[in-house]
């Protein structure tokens, strides 16, 4: 392994130091690595060693190219000095990704506390917006930020459909961030249809990193579950990012929205309730929706027993009732359509933009 430390802005002391692993060689099978930006806490008045080097080591060791970002502070956390910041060194990494060994695709941000609001604001308002973004007890709303630096923005308002998948943990009785920025954050996700896991641990004091007895006191209160955060974000890591395969990195298990309502373009990927209410998709579903009000009771049976007693009862919008949050692709595989016709209907639906 081979560090380097690059200077971001001399006035400002920002620096990047990045912690290279090899590739090729003895990692015949890698060609590339997945990269971890991570930004220490501190308030934006200063940047925690105690969350720069040892969550560095979890991330290292599970195979990733990590990067350690000290941003603006005290009186030049100025907004948005820190966001650019992040921006040149997400740029860098990106810039120099083959020389890194780094796939520039795959890059996510983990943040603590302070450092957790600058990720926070990575991930939904940034030019350079990461692959996933981890908070760590992360400042995201606008009353706690403002005790820290006035001039940061709330970064949960920011959340939208095009935020990346986010995993988010704290303690329920952190004292220092409320655990209500955690939760804010969580739910304006789920509103927003982006992937997330959360942890939400018994107790803990703020700031406890790793939650290691090496940089956390054994006297500290900290619920015993919570070293276990590492270990849970480096599994969703590989389930958004994909994981380790031959000179390549495998298919992400997990999407990046919970359905298709949330891309760019329609799909089969779609709910039937959002497909079927889309003014710009009736054409396309119109013809579809005619052979199912014909095929209901058939489709609601195969669906479950739920579905078809509540159909023979209530006709349509009792069927509706059951399939609408199913995906088309979900209502599809219980009908007769055969793999031709879908692939008719997803290639129909694929040219549909969605502006919603």
């Amino acid at each position: 392994m081979r560090t380097e430390k690059i200077i971001l802005n001399e006035e400002r002391n920002v620096t990047l130091t990045a912690y290279l692993q090899e590739t090729g060689g003895r990692f015949d099978y890698i060609s590339a690595r997945p990269g971890m930006l991570i930004i220490p806490g501190g308030g934006y008045q200063y940047c925690s060693e105690r969350e720069a080097d040892p969550p560095a080591m979890a991330f290292l060791k599970a195979g990733f190219q990590v990067f350690i970002l000290n941003y603006s502070i005290g009186k030049d956390a100025r907004w948005p000095n820190p966001l650019e910041d992040y921006e040149k060194a997400m740029e860098l990494i990106r810039d120099r990704a083959e020389e890194w060994k780094v796939y520039k695709d795959k890059v996510a941000v983990l943040g603590f506390s302070a450092g957790g609001h600058l990720a926070a604001c990575a991930a939904t308002m940034a030019k350079n917006r990461p692959a996933a973004a981890v908070l760590g007890y992360a400042v995201t709303e606008k009353e706690t930020v403002e005790k820290c630096e006035k001039t940061a923005p709330d970064a949960v308002s920011a959340v939208d459909r095009r935020t990346c998948p986010c995993f988010v943990f704290a303690t329920r009785d952190d004292s220092v961030v409320p655990v209500q920025n955690s939760l804010s954050f969580v739910t304006a996700l789920a509103k927003n249809g982006v992937s997330f896991e959360s942890h939400i641990y018994a107790y803990g004091p703020h700031g406890f990193s790793t939650g290691d007895t090496s940089v956390q006191y054994k006297d500290s209160h900290l619920c015993s579950r919570v070293p276990r955060w590492t270990e849970d974000c480096i599994g969703w890591l590989k389930d958004i990012l994909g994981d380790f395969g031959e000179k390549t990195m495998t298919d992400p298990a997990c999407p990046r929205h919970v359905t298709g309502d949330y891309e760019d373009y329609l799909s089969l990927e779609c709910t039937l309730g959002y497909l079927r209410r889309y003014e710009k998709a009736a054409d396309v579903m119109g013809p579809f929706l005619d052979w199912l009000t014909c095929h209901r009771q058939q489709v609601a049976d195969s669906i479950g027993p739920a579905a078809g007693e509540i159909t023979r009862r209530e006709g349509m919008e009792g069927f509706f009732l059951m399939a609408d949050n199913r995906t088309l692709r979900e209502v599809l595989s219980n009908t007769e359509f055969s793999r031709e016709e879908q692939a008719k209907l997803q290639e129909a639906l694929e040219k549909i933009e969605n502006q919603n």
